[in-house]
Parts: C-alpha cells; structure tokens; sequence
C-alpha cells in the first residue's frame, strides 16, 4: 500500500506570482523551441540531400531542446518554491491602440514538466523512427515533421499568454494533419488526417471564443493579465470562459463528444501514434485546463462540467477498446479513457491539477512504451495489426514482450507500478465530496473504479491475443509464411527506457514531492477526507482489477481465440461501431450541414443567379424590341413622335378632366 498524502479539494495558500527573469540559465529558454524549430526548417529545405543526416539531425535537435529544459529545471529548484513562476520576455508583439501585448515566456513547474515529458519521450521517439522508417523514401520529411511538432508543443506549454499558446496550439494541430496523412497517397490515410483536422478546427472556436472573452472581460489576454482580472470578474463570465475552454480542450484531447477523430488517427505511422498520444497532442486539452485553473476556481458550474465530460469519456474509451481487434486502435481507446481520468481529475480542484498532471506524466511513459512495442509487432509481422492473427508472439520477441507487458501492469495500475501511484489517486480523490456535494463523490467515483475495472479487461485482453495462446499467425501479403522476430536496438532501447519509466516513475515522483513541485501554480491544497476510507477504496480497485484481469485471461489466454470475430452482443457490436459516433456525428453534423449547402446552393443559383440573369435577359429583350423600331423609314418615326405627343397631352390634360 502506497503512502498517502491527504486528499483536498480547497486552496490555502494560492499560486505564486510571476516574477520577470534577471538572466542566468533562464535566459536560454527560447531554444527550447528554437532548436526543433530550426531541425524542422533545415530538413524541409535541404530536401534530398539530408537523407543521409537528417534523421540524426532531428534527434540532436529535439535532444538539445531536452538538455535546454533540463538546465532550466535545475535552475529553477535552486529558487525558493515562491519564486519558481518566472516571465521571460522576447520582443514587443501586437500594439493596438491601448492594447499592448509582448510575446514572452513563462517558466514554472508546470510548463516545464510539460517540457521534460516532450523533450524526453519525443527524442527516444525519434531515435525509435530512425529504425522504423529507414526505408520509408521521404523519411526526411518525415523528421522535419515530428521536429515542427515538438516544436509546437513547446511553444504551447511555454507561451506566457493564451494568444501565444494559440499559435502553439494551431501549430500542433497542423503538424498533426501532415503526419497523420504522411502516408497521404492511400486515400484512407488522407481522410483520416482531415477528419482529425476539421475536429480540431471545432474545438478551436472555443479558445477563439475565450480569448474574445478574456479581451473584453480583462482587457489583456497574457496570463498575468487573466490572474490579476479574475478577482473582480463575476461568477457568470468565468463559467462561459471556462466552458469554452473546455471546448477547446475536448477537440485537442479527444474528449466526448468531439472524440471521433482519434481512432482514425492511427492512419500515420506508428511514432507518431505514440507522439501524439503520450506527450504531445492529447496532453494539450490537460495542460489547458489546469493552466486556467484560476477561471475554474471561480466556476464551480464550469469545474462540474469538466468533470461530468472526464467521467463519459473515461467509460466510453473504455468500452470501445474492450471491442477493437486492431491493436493501435485498442490502445487509441485506451488513451480517450486515459485522458478522460486526468480530465475529471482537472475538474476537481486544486489537489485535481496535480493528479491530473502526475497521472499525464507517467501514462506519458508507459503509453509510449505500449505504442512502440504495437510498433515493433508491426515490424516482426508483416504490418499486421488484427490481434486476432497474432497469438504466442512471446517466444519470439521477448524485450517487446517483457516491455509491452511492464506498461501493461503499468496501465492496470498493480503495485509498484507508475499507474499505481497517479491513477488510483484520482479514484481516491473522486470519493472526496465537492463543496459538501456526496453525491458527486459516489457517482464519480464508482464511475472512476467501474473504469479501471474495464480497464484492466481490455489491456489484458490485448496483452494475451497479442503475446499468449497459440498461434494465428496470417500469411504474409506476398503469401509467405510469417517469421516474428525481435526489432532492431535502435527500436528496443527506447522501448527498454520507456518501460523502466513505467517500473519506477511513479513511486519516484511521490518520493519527489510532485504534488509539492506543482503548488506555485496549483496552490496549496487543504485537507477533506474521503466517503469512504482510503484502504477500502485502494481494496475496491484492486478487486475491478483483478475481475477485469481474470476475465480476460479465461477468456483469451486460457480458451482458444477465434480467428474471426464472434457476432457478438448488442453492445459489443456498438463497441465495435465506436459507440456510432460517426453515425451520430453525420446525422447531427454532417447530414444538416450538407442539406443547408444544397440549399444555400439552391438559392444562389435560382434566386441570387436567377434574379441576375432574368433582369440581364429583360434587357437585352427590351434592347431588341427597340432595336427593332429603327427602321429607317422617317414616315414612321413621325407617327412614332405623334404617338409619342399624344399619350404626353393625354397624360398633362388627364387629371384636370
């Protein structure tokens, strides 16, 4: 049993206040976005004649941008706690008027944990992809776009404004697009990066939406700014500011109901699967609402909410991977239901911020782990994904097998792995009672235990198709037989970092005082306690776990597994249909917005078009019904004139008859 810090929902003391940087190491901080940005510029301009060193180049500069990040952090735990939250100012940005806005950036525990995750598991990530795309053709382009994308992400946790961290966020979302549809010339590939683009776009609006609100409301939209307008904001303003972002960070983090696009997602190549669920796009939704955490303080309508769409989303993630024979897509679900449990722990308060953070941090780890091991299968056979076809893959890829398995106990949440010490405190944390509401603790936290309970069949059920039981191997696509053998070291020894990482990161970072490291920005936490006593909790969700677990052993490793899929309940074949998001999507969304275009069209071209033309052609009649009174004859152009005089006496004289 783990030891337990007191659970909290109330803020004694608040964040610390932003002090400007004097210098020193701090000053180095914009080449953390400098570096990946410059790899990213190199390599696209360079074309063909990178291929050789590119790879390598864009390694160095994610790895630089790491070693940048790592001197900051040590600089910063040499301050005392209240002045670990630095502004660092660039250059002068938008003057408008009275409005002045600098572009600068802003360095405290939080954006620079964002910064450890995304430097550190980014490069093992692209270490991973030398091996894996070596003989990709446009592998080039391939490194520039994952550098534009850690790029992106660090902009967007270090910006000091949320209009920076819109640049950031726009910026991911496009590196995002272009390495989804990397593989763009299979038409599948090309719609799976527009449809996870047009969602993205519809979460924007919301942080357009707030950004508007924040300039009206506090007439700046810096985080300084924000900080110090809140205070004197009323409840109202802050609940649509905080729902609006929470809009926003729905799109970016698959979030129920705009989550649809993230399953598809797993058209790009594997790396960037792993990129993108484990330390870049996903996370941003988190980091959004935590880093606006001072908006939801003062909302408590809006924090609900948060929670309500963490705790939908965290059984509908889970629910669809129990279905999902492709193994990237299970693991896609996964993390919808991953980053449902740190989204209600967001909404939860001040002690919520900092498991929402801690639990981002070590799923980072171990979810990176697990999508470069599907990798690696992906490697030893033959790009086949159905685990329906993989069986016994133990014997012959032991490091995946030994990696893949230390995420999975990870993700389960079994001690003394990291999941153990983030995800179950939330659990803990969701039985505590909001503003002496007890129904929300029973609701939300049954719901976060029935959670890990399903999570614990799924994971396994993939872990035993995949690894254990005979084998169902399928030939080859030119015929031949499979061969699964273990990947390349360049492949393995991220894969053996990762998986350490997912061993020991979480009891280390307790050992650390994490949720202390985060007080600058989350405040202080005082202490509630939950409704039910913390041993019982941890025994309830050791109990879903171990069900969740057997189950899935009797029925995957222990009995045979069909090669085709059985039909299935009613319910599983809905899992197997995403829940039909994309059903209720196209009829919600898709089917109304075509039948307005048909209309709209419709209408431009009868009525708008029409009313044109028809005047155009009442012209050119009226021309030609004139033109044909020019006959030349000078006997009827005077009985025209007389014709003419008569209807004008007639017309003069008229009204006085």
């Amino acid at each position: 049993m783990h030891t337990l810090t007191p659970l909290a929902l109330l803020t004694e003391t608040p964040a610390a206040a932003a002090q400007a940087i004097d210098g020193g190491v701090f000053a180095l901080a914009p080449l953390m976005v400098v570096l990946p940005l410059l790899g990213a510029a190199v390599l696209l301009l360079a074309g063909r004649r990178s291929d050789r060193w590119g790879p390598w180049f864009a390694v160095a500069m994610s790895a630089g941008a790491f070693v940048v990040g790592l001197l900051t952090i040590i600089g910063l735990l040499g301050r005392p706690a209240d002045e670990r939250v630095l502004d660092l100012h660039m250059f002068d940005w938008i003057s408008v008027g009275s409005f002045d806005l600098s572009a600068g950036l802003r360095l405290d525990p939080l954006s620079l944990t964002f910064v450890m995750l995304v430097t550190f598991v980014g490069s093992l990530i692209h270490v991973y992809s030398i091996a894996y795309m070596e003989h990709d053709p446009d592998k080039r382009r391939f490194f520039a776009y994952l550098n534009l994308f850690v790029a992106a992400m660090l902009l967007l946790v270090l910006a000091d404004s949320y209009l920076l961290l819109f640049v950031g966020w726009e910026g991911v979302g496009l590196a995002s697009y272009l390495l989804i549809g990397f593989w763009n010339h299979k038409l599948p590939y090309a719609v799976a990066a527009k449809k996870a683009f047009i969602a993205n776009r519809i979460g924007d609006i919301g942080l357009l939406v707030a950004l508007m609100l924040m300039f009206s409301t506090f007439g700046g939209v810096s985080f300084s700014a924000v900080e110090a307008g809140v205070p004197a904001a009323s409840t109202g303003t802050l609940t649509a500011m905080g729902l609006v972002l929470l809009v926003a960070a729905c799109g970016k983090s698959a979030q129920f109901p705009l989550q649809s696009w993230l399953g598809d997602a797993m058209a790009g190549p594997t790396p960037v699967s792993a990129l993108i669920h484990a330390a870049t796009m996903v996370t941003a939704g988190v980091y959004l609402v935590v880093r606006s955490g001072v908006i939801y303080d003062g909302a408590p309508d809006a924090r609900l909410v948060v929670v309500i769409i963490g705790a939908i989303t965290l059984l509908f993630g889970a629910i669809v991977g129990c279905a999902k024979d492709d193994m990237k897509k299970a693991l896609a679900a996964s993390t919808m239901s991953q980053i449902g449990y740190m989204i209600l722990a967001a909404g939860l308060g001040p002690i919520g911020y900092a498991l929402a953070i801690f639990h981002l941090v070590t799923h980072g780890f171990f979810k990176a782990g697990m999508f470069l091991g599907a990798g690696s299968v992906m490697h030893g056979m033959d790009d086949q994904v159905d685990m329906r076809r993989f069986g016994g893959l133990a014997r012959y890829m032991r490091i995946t097998w030994v990696t893949f398995g230390l995420g999975w106990l990870a993700i389960l949440g079994i001690p003394p792995f990291s999941g153990y010490f983030s995800k179950d405190r939330i659990i803990e944390a969701a039985f505590v009672p909001v503003d002496g509401a007890q129904w929300r603790a029973w609701v939300f936290g049954t719901v976060t235990l029935i959670g890990a309970g399903i999570t614990a069949f799924y994971m396994s059920r993939m872990f035993f198709m995949t690894f254990e039981g005979k084998r169902r191997w399928a030939p080859k696509a030119d015929g031949e037989q499979q061969h699964p053998h273990e990947s390349p070291r360049l492949m393995t020894v991220p894969m053996i970092v990762l998986a350490i990482g997912s061993v020991a990161l979480g009891g280390l970072l307790v050992a650390g005082g994490f949720q202390t490291w985060l007080e600058p920005v989350t405040g202080h936490a005082a202490h509630e306690a939950p409704v039910l006593p913390v041993w019982l909790i941890i025994t309830l969700t050791m109990l879903f776990v171990v069900v969740g677990l057997v189950l899935a052993w009797r029925q995957y490793a222990a009995s045979p597994v069909p090669v085709t899929p059985p039909p299935g309940s009613v319910l599983t074949r809905a899992a197997r249909a995403d829940l039909y998001q994309d059903a209720v999507n196209d009829a919600l969304l898709v089917e109304p917005g075509q039948h307005l275009t048909r209309s709209l069209v419709y209408l431009d071209r009868q009525v708008v078009d029409g009313g044109f033309s028809g005047l155009a052609r009442l012209v050119v009649r009226s021309g030609d019904a004139v033109r044909k009174l020019q006959t030349g004859f000078v006997r009827q152009y005077a009985a025209s004139m007389l014709i003419g005089l008569v209807v004008l006496v007639v017309a003069v004289m008229a009204p006085r008859i």
